[in-house]
């Protein structure tokens, strides 16, 4: 078997945090059953480039009960955790190819190996396995890292044709994924359907709103050991990450400012009891800054010139393009670590400000990410997405799709059930009502 991890002597440590984890994962646990029982993905491959993490391999395992030939690769260059792909390899024998602070070149030769597992299924967590296996498909080799392309350019045209033919679907775990697919489905070049995870009720109302907020808001305080009470804390888009990180760093004291684009979200967060302005306005004020907008350049160079001397800045969105960190290079005197995950940039003019974790994902390089019961549900949706898209392939077009209701309805019960909540049903006379237009007072 293949693989490249940090060292597999780190397994037994990961075993244990994979166990502690699936005790909060009972959604999972519960399909995981069935999944050995009827082997709903047998025979098929799946190459999944998701964040390596303790959640991560309960569904891994969720994938291999079912009969899947899985075979993983990170989806961040610092958001692996070691000993679970050590623990993955020795104890589940899964080929696992990633390692905590890889460098670029690493991190797409690992992607390269997943595809060269020519998955029947691909499990994507911001679309760069899927954009990759289409840029080979196409030989759109200016897109192409140079490892990869390198690689593809040498493929015999039909071996380089089979690896987009074996593909029957896909699934995406992200926001900044979602927003790449679409793209691709308008440019008429998506060449497979793909399940849309984050749309999933069960997956962004509780994942990036809850497990955003307290994971970057983790993240922060284990980088910096800063206190947020009385701080002025900027989050930058207000969409569902967003208002988590805004709630959580509110309930640590923090005064928090919200900086929007969409008039809609600002008007949200205004009566959310939010201050709202533009960067330009916030970048004096902020003592701590995090940006989950899921677009380019949304600090730039003329904001960070501008910032209080010792200001702390960070991002939670999946790619570590949302910082501008050529224009924070080219603005600054000096730059050094000064502690794990900071770094300390000494601008021209004198001031100092501390970027955490590269920029990129602070709530996996500096903590664990997501805790593993909101986990439960979104890769719930990722299993029982994948036994869905293996069953009805077919009939399915090269577009996005939405997780199906009842799958997104299905695994609110059961997580309901596992906290041990009850709810009400509907009497026959209340559902005779719904569903009648002739009924009114």
């Amino acid at each position: 078997m293949d693989y490249d991890i940090k060292d597999i002597n780190l397994a037994e440590k990961g075993r244990l945090r994979i166990e502690w984890a699936g005790m909060s994962m009972a959604v999972l646990k519960s399909i995981s059953e069935r999944f050995s029982k009827e082997k709903p993905l047998k025979g098929l491959r799946l190459s999944a480039c998701l964040h390596v993490t303790t959640e991560t391999a309960a569904l891994v395992k969720t994938l291999k009960a079912g009969g899947a030939d899985v075979v993983v690769c990170a989806s961040n260059p610092l958001s692996t955790q070691d000993d679970v792909a050590a623990s993955l390899v020795a104890d589940d024998e899964v080929p696992v190819f990633a390692i905590k602070g890889e460098n670029h070149e690493t991190y797409y030769s690992h992607i390269l190996s997943a595809l060269r597992h020519e998955p029947h299924l691909t499990m994507d967590d911001g679309a760069d396995l899927v954009s990759s296996l289409h840029f080979i498909a196409l030989k759109k080799w200016d897109d192409l890292e140079p490892t990869v392309r390198e690689w593809a350019r040498n493929l015999p045209e039909e071996e380089r044709n089979r690896f987009l033919s074996n593909v029957i679907g896909g699934t995406e775990e992200t926001t900044t994924g979602v927003i790449r697919l679409r793209s691709m489905e308008r440019d008429g070049v998506l060449q497979f359907p793909v399940i849309s995870v984050n749309d999933a009720n069960t997956k962004h109302l509780f994942d990036n709103r809850y497990g955003t907020g307290q994971s970057t808001v983790d993240g922060i305080i284990r980088a910096t050991n800063r206190l947020l009470a009385g701080a002025a804390f900027v989050v930058s888009g207000y969409g569902w990450c967003g208002r988590g990180v805004a709630i959580r760093a509110k309930g640590h004291g923090a005064n928090v400012i919200v900086c929007e684009v969409d008039p809609l979200r600002a008007l949200e967060a205004a009566m959310d009891g939010f201050q709202v302005m533009p960067i330009a306005q916030a970048a004096p004020l902020g003592d701590f800054f995090c940006t989950l907008t899921g677009d380019i350049n949304v600090i730039r160079a003329e904001h960070f010139l501008v910032m209080k001397d010792g200001a702390i800045i960070s991002n939670s969105g999946h790619f570590d393009v949302e910082l501008d960190l050529k224009g924070l290079s080219e603005s600054s005197a000096n730059r050094r670590p000064i502690r794990e995950f900071v770094e300390e940039f000494t601008l021209k003019n004198g001031r100092s400000v501390y970027l955490l974790g590269e920029g990129r994902l602070i709530n996996l390089a500096a903590a664990e990410g997501h805790p593993s019961s909101v986990m439960d549900m979104s890769f719930a949706n990722q299993a029982l997405s994948a036994e869905y898209m293996a069953r009805e392939h077919a009939t399915l077009t090269k577009k996005v799709y939405p997780v199906p209701f009842e799958i997104d309805q299905e695994i609110a019960r059961v997580k309901l059930k596992s906290m041990g909540i009850e709810i009400d049903t509907l009497t026959e006379e209340q559902e005779r009502y719904l569903s009648s237009w002739e009924m009114g007072t």
